[in-house]
C-alpha cells in the first residue's frame, strides 16, 4: 500500500500563500521527514483534472480562493461544518480513495478567539460580506449571545448575509458600509475585507475598544489594527486564523493528535518578517 505523505495548497493566485511554511514547520517538529507540502496554481476549470490525476501518495489538500465552493461537487463527502457555509478549505483522502471535504476556518476562528480569552460576547460586528464573513458568522454562532451587525456595500450582499444568519442560527442585522464606523463600538469586531478597505476607519477607533479580529496578515498591522492596539484593545490578525486553521488541517491529514501550534506560528512570523 502506498504511504500517504504528500499535501499541497491549491488556488489562484497562490504564490503568496504561507501554508507551505506552516505545514512544513509542523512536519519538521513532528519528525515527519518523508512528508512534503507544495503549492499549485489551480483555478476552477483545472480543478477536476488536477484531482483526478492524484495518486495514492496524497494525504490531503488545502484550498483557497476560488476553489472553496467549486470543489464541493467533486467530493464524496462534506462535513456538516463545511456544508453550513458551502465552503471547503480542506480535503482529506482516505485509504480507499474517497475525498472528504471539511472547513477548518470556522473552528480556527473560534480557537484563535478562545486563545485570546474571547469565549463569549453579547454582540458583534462583521465588516464585509464575502466567504470569510460567512465563516465568521458560523464561528460567532457558538459564542455570540446577541445580535451580529454586518456592514456591507450592497443590498444584494446584505440579503445574502441575512440568509446566512438564518441558516446558521445567528441574529443578523445589516447596515450600509457608509455607517461602518459604528461597528467599532461593538465588543467584538471581525474585519473580513480586502487590504485597504478599512484604512479610513482607523481614525474612528473608540478610546476603549473591545476585541478586533482583522483577517488580513499582509501587510500587517493594518492601519485599523495599529490604531486599535494603540488604544489598548485586543487585536487578532490573519496569521492567528491561518495558524489555527492549519493546525487542524495538519491533524486531519497526518492523523497526529496534536499539531505544534507554537512552531507553526513562529515559522509564519519569520516568513512575514522576511517578506517585510
Amino acid at each position: 500500500m502506498t504511504q500517504r505523505h504528500r499535501a499541497a495548497v491549491l488556488g489562484s493566485p497562490i504564490a503568496h500563500s504561507l501554508s507551505p511554511v506552516l505545514h512544513r514547520a509542523a512536519y519538521a517538529e513532528l519528525g515527519l521527514g518523508e512528508w512534503t507540502y507544495d503549492r499549485f496554481e489551480v483555478d476552477e476549470a483545472a480543478l477536476p483534472a488536477f484531482l483526478d490525476e492524484l495518486d495514492g501518495s496524497w494525504a490531503g489538500l488545502s484550498l483557497t480562493m476560488p476553489l472553496k465552493r467549486a470543489v464541493i461537487p467533486l467530493l464524496d463527502e462534506v462535513s456538516d461544518t463545511a456544508a453550513a457555509v458551502e465552503a471547503v478549505n480542506t480535503v482529506v483522502f482516505t485509504e480507499d480513495g474517497r475525498r472528504l471535504g471539511d472547513n477548518t476556518d470556522i473552528p480556527g476562528i473560534a480557537a484563535a478567539l478562545r486563545e485570546r480569552g474571547v469565549t463569549s460576547t453579547a454582540s458583534a460586528a462583521v465588516l464585509g460580506a464575502g466567504a470569510t464573513a460567512s465563516s465568521a458568522l458560523a464561528a460567532l454562532a457558538g459564542i455570540c449571545t446577541g445580535e451580529v451587525t454586518v456592514y456591507v456595500r450592497s443590498e444584494a450582499r446584505a440579503a445574502e448575509m441575512r440568509e446566512w444568519g438564518e441558516r446558521l442560527g445567528v441574529a443578523v442585522r445589516t447596515e450600509d458600509w457608509a455607517r461602518a464606523a459604528e461597528a467599532l463600538t461593538a465588543p467584538l469586531v471581525v474585519a473580513t475585507t480586502p487590504a485597504g478597505a478599512t484604512d479610513a476607519l482607523a481614525e474612528a477607533v473608540p478610546d476603549r475598544p473591545g476585541a478586533l479580529f482583522d483577517v488580513l496578515y499582509e501587510p500587517w498591522p493594518t492601519p485599523l489594527a495599529a490604531a486599535w492596539s494603540a488604544r489598548g484593545g485586543t487585536v487578532l490578525g490573519g496569521l492567528d486564523l491561518l495558524v489555527h486553521q492549519a493546525v487542524l488541517q495538519v491533524e486531519r491529514m497526518t492523523g497526529r493528535a496534536k499539531a505544534p501550534l507554537a512552531a507553526m506560528r513562529a515559522a509564519g512570523e519569520a516568513a512575514l518578517a522576511a517578506r517585510a
